[in-house]
This record gives C-alpha cells, structure tokens and sequence, in this order.
C-alpha cells in the first residue's frame, strides 16, 4: 500500500487515506451563515478522494469575519446553516468533517477577491478591525484598534462559544486558525505585534494568548474529538516569526492538548517575498514534524500524487492538505489513486462513479495518470 492510502491515526479519529481538504474560503455566506453554495462545494469536496475535509475560515464574531461575505459560527442561524451543510455531505460521503475557526484581525473587513480584495470603504459597510497593535497591514488599510486585555477575554469566550456550537453540530474535529496574517498569527510575530504587556515581547508572551484560547477550547471541546490548529512555519519576512518559533508553538501546543498541526505560512505583510514552487512550505511541517513529534499536516504546491507520496513516505509530514489543486480537479484522490495503483482504495467511497474505474472503462487508468 502507498503511503498516501495508508490510514492515519489522529487522536481517537482514524483516516482513511492521507489526503485532507484544506479549508478554501468561498465568500459565498449571507450574515455568516451557509448557502446552497456550500451545499455544492463541499459535497464536491466529499467525494474527492480525500479521507479529511476542514471547512472554510469560520469567524467567532460577525467582526472576525475577512468579508462580509465570510462564515460565521456566533449565532444559532449560522450553526442552523452549517448543520444543514454538514448533514448533506455526511448523507453522501464518510470523510471526517470539522470546521478552521478564526478571527481575522486586522485582514479583516475586506472585499471579496474578485470585487478588489483591499480593506472596504465606509460606504461598503466597513466596519473596526482588531489587532494586537494599531499598525495597518498596509499603505490604504486602516489602523487597526489596539485589543484591550478585556476585549480579549471577551474574543476569547466567543472561541469557547463557537467551539461549542461546532459539538452540537457534530463535527469531528475543530482547527485553530493561527496562520496567513489573521489575528492570532498577528499576535505571534514580531512584525504586527509591538505590545509591551504580558501579550507583547519576546516569544512566551506574544504565544500567551493563542494559547490560552486553545486551552479554553480545548476543555470546551469534547474528550473524545480531536482538535488541532493551523499554523505559521515562517512569515517570509526578514525580523518576522521564523522556523525556530514554529517548532517551540507546535510543541507548545501539543503540550495543551492539540492533536495535529498544518503548517502554512505567509500573510502577516503583503510584501513578502514568498519563494512559491513546489512543496514550498513542505520544509517547515517536515521540520515541525521532526523536532516535536505532533502529527503534522503539509501544504503549498502539492499538486502531483508521486510529489505527496514522495513527502510522505520520506517522513516529511503526516498528511496532505490540498487546496487548490482540489478545485482544479475535484477527483483529485480518484486520479491519484489510479497513478499509485490504489484505486479500490479511492472508489470504495463513491460506488456511483464506479463505472469510471478503469476495471470497467480502461481509459481511466491513462486519464486519470494524466489529470493527476
């Protein structure tokens, strides 16, 4: 069996396969809530091969939200919303199901992708954006308000909330969005965090609060369900959050009680000079991985089977996040499985599409090598 299609065991949960759906926002909510587009999407995302869904970037509060257009998961339509989506996919497929809670910080407020993406106007419904110090993201952003400790307990306890609303859901899982700039990764570099109290400095005190919010969730969450976060491995920025300071946050928290992490990176300034090619951020899961133990997730660039096999097999990570690649090709898993002669593997969740295996139609085995 490859590695790509062996099981993994994270916490109580085990995959069936390595290949995760990575949370992809879709803008695409009303008020927070979930729309037959999600209905879509993420069905599209269930029969993909993949043994892990995460859905999208999910805000806490309606102002963590990175647009207006955004999930949200602090009210009883939205958690109305998603249990109606998550109902669908578990009716059509068995992947695992759980949702990337977060804040967008100071990103937050912003326009949808294709309607500009920059911060929005006034007169398009903008509204204050929080952050661990009032510096904008960028030239044209506005300054952010600078989080009192109170504000901050009270964020805190609609992470606690929301987890909360994802157990009655019934998810399987939750995932803490620390990474891509949002707000706890802006808590964690250097570079937007300036603070001089106990959440501010050196490296302990800029983790202090990220980690006491996965405590909380943690605790709020249910024993047997696994958690895990989403983090930075770099902010590919000079005097910004680096390597080292991953591995002493991955450790950290494991020590509190995550299950797994997904090493991502970026975000934090829109200059960076990110060195995008292939498997990019692999090295720093690969690093995560190896110097702390946690069960480590990849991502960046991942678009060929033998790649992901490749990462998996020389012990660089433990899973695959996918993303893009995923709505380029939704049966993504399909095709791999057939380049890694593992089709049984991939088919076995979806018997309608069974007459597309090449055991009854022969084509599959060229084309599903050549879209893969």
């Amino acid at each position: 069996m490859s590695k790509l299609f062996s099981p993994l065991q994270i916490g109580n949960c085990t995959l069936a396969n390595r290949i995760t759906v990575a949370p992809m926002c879709q803008y695409s909510a009303v008020d927070g809530s979930m729309t037959d587009w999600h209905i879509m999407h993420l069905g599209a995302m269930a029969l993909s091969g993949s043994s892990m869904l995460v859905i999208e970037a999910t805000g806490v509060v309606p102002e963590g939200r990175i647009t207006p257009q955004c999930t949200g998961l602090y009210s009883d339509a939205n958690e109305e919303a998603m249990a109606r989506v998550v109902k669908f996919v578990r009716s059509i497929s068995p992947i695992v199901v759980g949702v990337q809670l977060g804040h967008a910080g100071r990103k937050a407020s912003s326009a949808r992708p294709w309607q500009g993406r920059g911060a929005l106007a006034p007169e398009q419904g903008a509204w204050r954006t929080d952050a661990p110090s009032p510096i904008a993201l960028a030239p044209g952003w506005p300054t952010p308000h600078q989080l009192s400790v109170q504000e901050m307990g009270s964020i805190k306890a609609a992470w606690v909330a929301a987890a909360k609303r994802a157990a009655r859901i019934g998810l399987d899982f939750i995932e803490m969005h620390s990474t891509h700039g949002y707000l706890f990764s802006e808590f964690l570099s250097p570079l937007s965090n300036k603070r001089t109290d106990n959440y501010g400095g050196n490296l302990q005190n800029r983790m202090r609060w990220p980690l006491e919010v996965f405590r909380a969730m943690r605790e709020a969450w249910p024993a047997d369900k696994f958690i895990g976060a989403k983090i930075s491995g770099t902010d590919f920025a000079e005097g910004g959050w680096g390597p080292d300071d991953a591995v002493v946050y991955a450790g950290e928290l494991k020590k509190a009680g995550a299950d797994f992490v997904t090493v991502s990176g970026g975000g934090v300034v829109l200059d960076a000079k990110v060195p995008v090619g292939p498997g990019y951020q692999v090295p720093f899961a690969e690093r995560v991985k190896r110097e702390t133990g946690i069960c480590t997730g990849a991502v960046g660039l991942i678009t060929d089977p033998h790649q992901a096999e490749a990462i998996l097999a020389e012990g660089k990570a433990d899973f695959i996040s996918l993303a893009r690649v995923l709505l380029f090709n939704p049966r993504w898993g399909h095709h791999a499985a057939i380049a890694l002669g593992e089709e049984a593997a991939a088919m076995a969740n979806a018997p309608q599409y069974d007459r597309v295996s090449s055991k009854v139609w022969p084509p599959a085995k060229t084309l599903g090598k050549l879209v893969a």
